[in-house]
């Protein structure tokens, strides 16, 4: 008889494999494909965004200089711009460019080849009423809203969508610039906060005024963002790890006593957390900066979104029910986050986007550990299976812009908290893999691939049928446990992914401490003196891997 440490919910697994996706369209291979030719041909080094807001209207209308060096030789490329914004022109070297347009993706001719290694430029010019966002950060585009007494408030967030809702661009994550200006015009009396550090203010005729902003840093285009209200000001510094770090905040003027109070209990802790953790900031240049929004938060490199009503937990609520998510506040620390894993790492396909968020998910645990130890980080971890559905690959379809299951969050935290215990239960050398993570990859984008291969090289182990199981299929792995009349018990661990393996951690119930055996998914022989069908306990713990079946 065989006994089954189960799941919780199991579902048919998938194997997702990187390859052509069925069920999508040209628009989703054209919005989503990295390594088209119209796409890979050209390298970009640097934009200039300059902007002019229309609150009344809600509408924008500017122009943006890609500047950029030709990776083959070509004479078509292509950029990217949501079909509602009307492409005025392009030009290059004072000369207009022909162009064509193909659900959001726009294809420029130039009049002579483009040769490999060369640097050129061109300038698109735009405008139109950008997609306005019904509910963001879920859904992208633009969020036009009003605080206090009728007073304008506008910000972007357009993450899984794409930047190209409300700015031309090359529109996919494998390509950052190395670089940016952002000049946007408000009418007076408003202020426009954006990334990076702010160059200069400048009134214009007509009563507006231009800010500029530049970021020093390499960006995803995600993250490029604006700000726009009558923002009050304070600021701070952090003694970090590379020296003395900006901390800039900007809220409305009727929340400015309760954001020093909640910004002062939160950042620098949050900082020192993740500086242990992951290594220094990533964007000492840029600095770092919380900017009050009208939606919930989005980690804008440099100038983090913040939404969440200067409360403790989610809104309030603690998505671990464990108590330890009421102690500090869930957007600060999250999105914040996310500017080591997602900003300075960031995954080329949306697909990977597990990189961005079981990090920083994991993040949140590290950061309880740091503030209440190591029991504490652990009941959050346990705390955040609640919200695990495995309904699906946390691992999406390449090349069509599309994300997996919202599993990437706290499953993919829960993958990491296995991955610790089994295989590197030391914490100097944890905290050294996961600086060494940031070191290696620093402001880069990677793969899934990148990420396993490190992970095996650090370990020496491989780690690769671990991943693939909690990656690329919903179900979770079943610990099979059978009695014979003769002989030890015998266990094997039942899994779709080819290869699996995985230390299991068993004991005798009220012995002092589990044993770890080394088991595949071909049975091997339990050696636990006195261990019967009815004292078997699994340390599930640590292990994401289940309860015993009834």
């Amino acid at each position: 008889m065989a006994l089954l440490l189960a799941a919780a919910p199991a579902t048919k697994a998938q194997l997702l494999q990187e390859g052509t996706p069925t069920g999508f369209s040209r628009a989703d291979s054209l919005r989503g494909d990295y390594n088209s030719p119209l796409r890979a041909c050209y390298d970009i080094n640097y934009y200039h965004l300059d902007v002019r807001l229309d609150v009344a209207g809600q509408a924008i209308r500017g122009s943006n200089e890609f500047r950029f060096t030709a990776t083959r030789d070509f004479t078509r490329l292509q950029f990217d711009l949501f079909a509602n914004l009307a492409v005025e022109k392009v030009e290059y070297q004072g000369r207009p460019l022909p162009f064509t347009r193909e659900f959001n993706a726009v294809f420029v001719t130039f009049p002579e080849f483009i040769r490999q290694g060369q640097q050129a430029s061109f300038t698109v010019y735009y405008g139109g009423q950008p997609t306005v966002a019904k509910n963001a950060p879920w859904d992208g585009g633009v969020v036009f809203a009003e605080h206090g007494a009728g007073q304008p408030w506008v910000a972007t967030a357009c993450q899984g969508v794409g930047a190209s809702i409300w700015w031309p661009c090359k529109d996919q994550q494998a390509d950052e610039p190395d670089s940016m200006l952002i000049s946007v015009t408000v009418p007076r009396g408003l202020t426009n906060v954006s990334n990076g550090r702010l160059r200069s203010t400048t009134k214009l005729k007509g009563g507006a005024t231009r800010f500029d902003w530049f970021v020093g840093n390499p960006i995803n285009n995600y993250d490029v963002a604006l700000n726009v209200a009558n923002y009050a000001h304070f600021q701070d510094t952090y003694a970090g790890e590379k020296g003395p770090l900006t901390l800039d905040y900007w809220v409305l003027p009727e929340n400015l006593a309760q954001a020093k109070k909640q910004f002062g209990e939160n950042v620098k802790p949050m900082l020192k957390s993740m500086e242990y953790w992951f290594g220094p900031y990533p964007f000492y240049e840029d600095g770092y900066k919380l900017v009050e929004t009208p939606h919930l938060g989005m980690e804008h490199q440099s100038a983090v979104a913040y939404g969440n009503e200067y409360k403790n937990g989610y809104r309030g609520q603690d998505r671990s029910a464990t108590g330890w998510g009421l102690k500090w506040d869930f957007i600060i620390i999250h999105e914040s986050g996310h500017e080591w894993f997602g900003n300075s790492l960031t995954s080329k396909d949306i697909a990977d986007m597990w990189i961005h968020e079981a990090f920083t998910t994991y993040s949140e645990a590290l950061f309880v550990e740091s503030q209440f130890g190591k029991d504490a980080a652990r009941q959050y971890i346990h705390g955040q299976r609640r919200n695990i559905r495995n309904d699906g690959p946390i691992i999406g379809p390449y090349g069509v812009n599309q994300e997996g299951s919202s599993d990437m969050y706290d499953k993919g935290s829960n993958l990491l908290h296995l991955i610790r215990t089994a295989y590197v239960p030391d914490d100097a050398k944890w905290r050294e893999l996961l600086r060494g993570l940031n070191r290696t990859f620093f402001h880069q984008t990677i793969t899934t691939k990148q990420v396993v291969d490190y992970f095996n090289q650090q370990t020496g182990q491989n780690l690769t049928p671990v991943f693939d199981q909690y990656l690329r299929h919903a179900g979770l792995p079943v610990l099979e446990v059978r009695f014979p009349a003769t002989g030890p018990p015998l266990a094997r661990w039942v899994a779709a992914a080819p290869g699996f393996a995985l230390p299991a951690r068993l004991r005798v119930q009220g012995t002092a401490g589990f044993v770890a055996l080394p088991l595949t998914t071909t049975f091997q022989p339990v050696n636990l003196p006195g261990l019967t069908r009815e004292n078997l306990e699994l340390d599930t713990e640590n292990f994401y891997i289940g309860v015993l079946a009834e």
